[in-house]
C-alpha cells in the first residue's frame, strides 16, 4: 500500500506500508522539490486506531523535521484533517 500527501507544488510526503516478521511498519519520506530530505517510520505489532491511514508516521515526520518552518508544519497538519 502506498499514498502521497501533497502539501503544495514543492512539498509532499510519500508513505508506504511493509510487512515485517512480527507485524508491519509505515515508512514516510518528506520530499521538498525533487529531493527526499527526511524520513520517519512507525512499527506496529497490533493494529492501532488511526483516523486516516499513515496518520502516526506522517505526524511524526512533520513534527520532527527541520526542513519545514513552524507555519508550514501547522498548515500541513491542518490540511491532513480536511
Amino acid at each position: 500500500m502506498a499514498r502521497i500527501f501533497k502539501f503544495n507544488d514543492k512539498i509532499e510526503i510519500h508513505c508506504v506500508s511493509e510487512g515485517t516478521r512480527y507485524g508491519f511498519r509505515h515508512l514516510a519520506t518528506l520530499f521538498v522539490g525533487n529531493y527526499d530530505v527526511d524520513k520517519a517510520k512507525c512499527c506496529y505489532y497490533n493494529r492501532t486506531w488511526e483516523s486516516f491511514e499513515f496518520q502516526s508516521v506522517v505526524l511524526n515526520l512533520i513534527h520532527k523535521t527541520t526542513h519545514l518552518n513552524a507555519q508550514e508544519k501547522i498548515d500541513f497538519e491542518a490540511s491532513l484533517h480536511r
